[in-house]
């Protein structure tokens, strides 16, 4: 349970975090609730700790975001941070407000940089909790909770291993399908 929080907190708020598998995760945990055997907390309790662990990661973001932020938007591409991750939070930002604080939870990659932004831009601190807070119990019961359901499912929990691995690959397709269109923008 510990390194399902550790991961939630990194890909909610920390530069290195935008690659992991945050809803793939989620939903794989709500499956395991349901089956009972890897994960013994009760559904309430580890949609308590997720959320948590969602929150404080944003939280580390915006105040990442806040003391180096300007920082991050004058330093050139390096092997982990590209720019265009935070060029695509940054325009969700402008599009969307304080809501994209909630909406970038449910974005992969945007979800990791848009508290950095909004801490990098000024984002009145309390909108920040208030909309992070939101986002963070949406998120994080949300997607488990589904998962969860679906986990409770007969022909679900007789084929977890096969259903796992489907929600491993279906993670990596939009991955996959971002690499090609950027590579055919580059041409």
């Amino acid at each position: 349970m510990l390194g399902i929080l550790a991961i939630v907190f990194a890909e909610s708020g920390l530069l290195i975090g935008f690659f992991l598998p945050g809803d793939s995760l989620l939903f794989t945990t709500g499956l395991l609730v349901a089956d009972g055997r890897y994960l013994h907390q009760p559904l309430w309790l580890v949609c308590l700790l997720v959320s948590v662990a969602a929150f404080a990661g944003d939280q580390f973001g915006y105040l990442f975001g806040r003391r180096v932020g300007s920082a991050l938007f004058r330093r050139p591409n390096s092997r982990l941070f590209k720019q265009e991750h935070l060029a695509k939070a940054q325009e969700f930002f402008a599009r969307y407000g304080a809501r994209s604080i909630v909406l970038a939870r449910f974005v992969p990659v945007v979800r990791t940089f848009t508290p950095i932004v909004a801490g990098t831009s000024g984002m009145h601190y309390r909108t920040f909790v208030l909309y992070n807070a939101v986002g963070g119990a949406l998120w994080g019961t949300g997607v488990t909770v589904l998962g969860y359901f679906l986990g409770r499912i007969a022909f679900v929990k007789s084929n977890i291993e096969l259903i796992l691995i489907g929600v491993v690959v279906l993670s990596v397709v939009p991955i996959a399908v971002e690499l090609l269109r950027a590579r055919a923008r580059r041409r």
